[in-house]
């Protein structure tokens, strides 16, 4: 029903235009099972969709919630986090934020490096929670880039709350992809760069989404040019645990093809759990493990996540110091050589992944791209800068 609180529209407005979400919401996920899934190998869809001016509506298809067509390109949009807020920045649409449903698992520090490319931070933090339907009335947006399912597996809200939103206020668009291991995800996922070109639909701006794929697809290829040969890379444990004196983790698994892992599977790595009975980190699975178990397993390098906001050094001094003096863990092997690293962020957009990749380059194989804790650039700022900008042809 309607917020009894939200005032009667007297003008049309811009969601009058922006139709085709909430109402088929829970029908569509039929359609779009597991079993319908695309590999990291298919095909771009849609490559030849048609800017909005060349046409008065067009539509975007993506699962969960299916077809939503627009009749005028979004101005004000709501992302739920760091993943699809990365995404409109990139696709040069950051002062039309109106908010995040996570700030928490935003990182938008490495904007700075980026001549010209900003986000209006007193926003965000203004609105860093964005979970409830009042919220989504009052930020008025034009687009809400959440997964629906998520808020409802995620924050008890029902499929009519989502159906409410989606008519009063503005369709959702949006697909949960930073991980493959919640039951309650049963229907397709994207890869990055799958759900990037949705997000750049949306936007209308596919030419700027493909100068960055260049980019990306050029970088990339680059790195896996220079990497040792298969039987030479290290064995990886990535875990998490956000304190400076860590006792116990909770593991991640590298075969979960979710992009929070992205740039491990771009550097050809091999998970140290693999051949265990060690399931990946979820919201049904919290599982933990000690450093006698850790032991065990003793992985080339342990990447840590939940230190984001610590610098390489910062992270060296106060984590993989505090391994280093605990009797068990300054058993493990990565302890020893100095090779415990921040595990990356959990969240990670397009601009997010370049910055990361380069990082994890370093972590991985220093003898080849340097230290993690070196100045050495691996990609070109001042060209994903202009393409961020528009400065680009």
């Amino acid at each position: 029903m309607t917020d009894p609180g939200r005032p009667a529209l007297e003008q049309p407005t811009r969601r009058d235009y922006i139709k085709g979400a909430g109402l088929i919401a829970g029908s569509s996920l039929l359609a779009g099972c597991a079993g319908d899934a695309v590999s990291e190998s298919t095909p771009t869809e849609n490559r030849e969709t048609p800017t909005a001016t060349e046409t008065e509506s067009y539509t975007v298809t993506m699962e969960p919630v299916g077809d939503v067509t627009f009749q005028t390109v979004p101005e004000r949009w709501l992302p739920y986090g760091g993943t699809y807020a990365d995404m409109g920045v990139a696709l040069g649409q950051a002062d039309g934020i109106t908010g995040i449903g996570g700030a928490d698992r935003y990182y938008t520090y490495v904007y700075d490096e980026l001549p010209g490319v900003s986000i209006d931070q007193e926003t965000i933090d203004a609105n860093p929670e964005v979970r409830t339907k009042e919220e989504f009335y009052e930020l008025d947006s034009d687009v809400h880039l959440y997964d629906p399912q998520m808020l409802v597996n995620w924050f008890d809200w029902s499929q009519s709350d989502v159906d409410e939103i989606a008519e009063n206020v503005a369709p959702f668009l949006g697909n949960l992809i930073f991980r493959r291991s919640d039951e309650w995800h049963d229907y397709r996922y994207y890869t990055l760069y799958q759900a990037f070109e949705k997000v750049a639909e949306v936007f209308q701006e596919q030419a700027r989404y493909e100068a960055f794929r260049q980019l990306h697809d050029d970088y990339i290829a680059d790195l896996q040019s220079q990497l040792p040969p298969a039987e030479e890379r290290p064995n990886v444990l990535l875990t998490f645990e956000g304190t400076d004196e860590p006792e116990s983790f909770s593991p991640y698994r590298l075969n979960d093809n979710g992009t929070s892992k992205k740039q491990w599977r771009d550097l050809g790595v091999t998970d140290a759990l693999a051949g265990t009975d060690i399931e990946n980190l979820s919201t049904t699975n919290r599982g933990e493990y000690d450093y006698e178990t850790l032991l065990e397993v003793d992985p080339d390098v342990i990447l840590v996540r939940g230190h984001e906001r610590k610098s390489a050094t910062e992270f060296r001094e106060t984590v993989l110091q505090f391994m280093r003096e605990h009797s068990v863990g300054s058993q493990l092997t990565a302890v020893q050589n100095g090779r415990v690293y921040r595990g990356g962020y959990l969240r990670q957009g397009p601009i997010h992944n370049l910055f990361l990749t380069e990082r994890a380059a370093k972590q991985l194989y220093p003898d080849t791209f340097g230290d993690v804790t070196s100045d050495t650039e691996l990609f070109d700022r001042q060209q994903l800068a202009d393409i961020v900008t528009g400065d680009f042809e």
